[in-house]
């Protein structure tokens, strides 16, 4: 893969396990979108929701392995199945490229180890594990790393030694709060001066309202690295670190939009206008996160060169 390919405008999908909900995924305890990968039954709706952000112009998709990191199996007892989900995140991903026969790419995620929007306080070499473990079942389905919502420059480090050993480049997503820093109290200047490796294919703001995007956008543009987001449609404009409310005993952790609400009201030209102005700014990576849908990457797909 060209190490430059963001350079030019590309756009990336949207919210994949937010879609399986809404289509109809009956989660079980905390896995979220995990759940439609140890499920036969619910393996289709995976390849249709892929296709439906490819044929909405995404020149990327996401593999669906986000809930399926070991800790989040391990709490709903379904660790034995591992290797199964992420091979098969992997797999469906690839049929769905195969099927829809455009050229597109497939990001392997390599989620955040332990919560979400939390720095992982664990010991390095677990984390690093954790890593590795998804990396390895993702890479023969994969073109490249994606760093799915990492909270430090600690987390970044332990994926990029993995990504380094397994020889793909990697796209590094990284969460920030409303301060403009990281949950790990960093600025993403700070992360990129102290992890930036030769492998980097560019960085994006992930799982991040449209708001903090903006006010954080000319930071990011000074680095001199291909930039843009993944941005996520909830209604809190910060969301909550899930350990807050995600356990597989709480029914409302099925979906996590019960929790953090989604802004019905930011529609696809809301979206494309937000876009153009983050364009203007030099963002060259384009894509949607938690509640953004198909038609809101379809809005923006015209952007790209």
């Amino acid at each position: 893969m060209d190490i430059n390919y963001f350079s030019k405008k590309r756009i990336l999908d949207g919210g994949m396990g937010q879609m399986l909900l809404a289509k109809g995924l009956e989660a079980t305890g905390s896995l979220w979108s995990a759940t439609a990968l140890i499920h036969k039954k619910y393996h289709q709706l995976i390849i249709d929701t892929h296709l439906d952000f490819i044929n909405s112009g995404a020149d990327v998709i996401v593999t669906n392995n986000f809930s399926a990191r070991r800790n989040r199996m391990k709490d709903n007892k379904v660790e034995k199945q591992f290797n199964y989900a992420n091979e098969k995140a992997g797999e469906l991903a690839l049929k769905a490229k195969e099927i829809s026969k455009k050229k597109i790419f497939i990001a392997g995620s390599l989620p955040a180890q332990n919560q979400t929007y939390v720095l992982d306080e664990r010991d390095k070499k677990v984390i690093e594990k954790g890593f590795y473990d998804q990396a390895v079942l993702l890479k023969p389905f994969v073109d490249f790393y994606y760093l799915d919502v990492l909270c430090g420059s600690k987390e970044c480090e332990l994926a990029l030694n993995v990504t380094e050993k397994l020889n793909l480049p990697v796209l590094v997503g990284l969460h920030i709060k409303r301060n403009g820093k990281l949950p790990s109290n960093e600025s993403v200047g700070q992360v990129v001066k102290q992890c930036k490796n030769k492998n980097w294919l560019g960085i994006i703001l992930a799982c991040v309202s449209p708001e903090i995007i903006e006010n954080s956008i000319d930071e990011i543009k000074k680095l001199k690295i291909p930039f843009g987001y993944k941005a996520n449609l909830w209604k809190m404009d910060e969301p909550l670190p899930v350990h807050k409310f995600a356990s597989p005993k709480d029914k409302r952790a099925t979906n996590p939009a019960e929790i953090m609400g989604t802004r019905d009201d930011y529609t696809n030209t809301k979206f494309l206008k937000f876009s153009k102005k983050m364009v203007v700014r030099g963002a060259t990576i384009l894509g949607g996160c938690c509640e953004t849908k198909p038609s809101h990457i379809k809005a923006i797909s015209y952007l790209k060169d």
